[in-house]
């Protein structure tokens, strides 16, 4: 992440993972990147990546990794381009598919 430290919360859901990451994030003024605060960003904004995102969840189906990939990259690109110290992943990568593609 172009010299960045990153720090990565993982856990199953309801452990807590947000909960800290955001203390951690406001402690150290790091920048905290949740795949739920953007979904829901995206869901409610009706842009084309929450319109994708909404069918798979309409449907109880998973986010496909790529498309999690993708919003993850768009947000670490912004993050990169604005400077920050260093990153908290809150809630990626959650399978091996996404850690290879992160």
């Amino acid at each position: 992440m172009s010299g960045r430290p990153v720090i990565i919360f993982m856990g199953p859901p309801g452990a807590g993972k947000g909960t800290q990451a955001k203390l951690v994030s406001e402690k150290l003024g790091w920048t905290h990147i949740s795949t739920g605060d953007i979904f829901r960003d995206h869901l409610s904004r009706k842009t084309e990546i929450g319109n994708k995102i909404a069918y798979f969840v309409n449907n109880g189906l998973l986010v496909p990794d790529e498309l999690v990939s993708e919003v993850v990259r768009d947000a670490l690109i912004e993050v990169l381009k604005k400077g920050t110290a260093g990153i908290i992943l809150d809630g990626y990568p959650r399978t091996v598919k996404q850690a290879e593609l992160l």
